[in-house]
């Protein structure tokens, strides 16, 4: 007797972890085939005229890849990288009926928007392991290496690509950059792909590859403890 019940445990186990899995692959389906609402990208060149339909479709991807990258870490806390990216999501939630029904097929629950942002010092911990976080499934995502990238992926090189003005501006590695900067005496920032695996920035690497992709509904932390993390791929 002991042994069938062992027995049935196990076998709920494994039907209980594969519709987790056919779950989490029937929401990725959804968020990548999913029709933004119309007018959306009208609102999108309001705030930046110059774009066009081939870039408003560029930035819709890249929302796409910040959505996969919420769903792809258990629900953890997120960080939005692009600024161009951030004002598409912006004008998704505006239309509230739209949003509320995406992110509950998505999702199974809301996802409150948080403002772009670019690592920081550890007053930004919780911030910086969002950021690390979303780095992290969207290298994967285009099979990129987060320790070593020699490219960015689309979110992460949204705004250097299209120009916008007072975004966030990427580099896999901009080591030779700063220098050249330093050695002018300064100029526009620009981010490196390669901080997201470096300590020094705020004394950890929290977020970076901490999640296992799974659709259970853990994670859910803020990672701003400062834990641990790590570089491995």
């Amino acid at each position: 007797m002991i042994g069938l019940a062992i027995a049935l445990a196990l076998m709920a186990l494994g039907l209980l972890v594969l519709w987790l899995r056919q779950r989490s692959l029937q929401r990725e389906r959804f968020i990548r085939d999913y029709e933004f609402p119309r007018g959306l990208f009208e609102a999108l060149r309001r705030q930046h005229p110059a774009l066009g339909l081939k870039e408003c479709q560029l930035v819709a991807k890249g929302l796409r890849q910040f959505f996969l990258a919420y769903l792809k870490s258990g629900h953890a806390y997120v960080s939005m990288p692009s600024q161009v990216v951030d004002d598409l999501w912006h004008a998704f939630i505006l239309h509230t009926r739209n949003y509320e029904v995406f992110c509950q097929r998505a999702f199974g629950r809301f996802l409150h928007h948080t403002p772009a942002v670019a690592l920081g010092d550890a007053a930004t911990a919780m911030s910086n392991s969002g950021l690390r976080r979303v780095w992290w499934h969207c290298c994967r995502e285009e099979n990129i290496n987060p320790r070593q990238p020699t490219r960015l992926p689309l979110l992460f090189a949204l705004d250097a690509k299209l120009g916008i003005a007072g975004g966030f501006h990427y580099r896999a590695d901009c080591s030779g950059l700063r220098r050249s900067q330093d050695d002018a005496g300064g100029g526009s920032y620009v981010h490196c792909g390669g901080d997201f695996c470096d300590a020094s920035i705020d004394g950890c690497t929290d977020g970076l590859g901490d999640a296992s992709g799974s659709d259970g509904g853990g994670g859910g932390g803020d990672g701003s403890g400062c834990g641990g993390g790590g570089c491995g791929s």
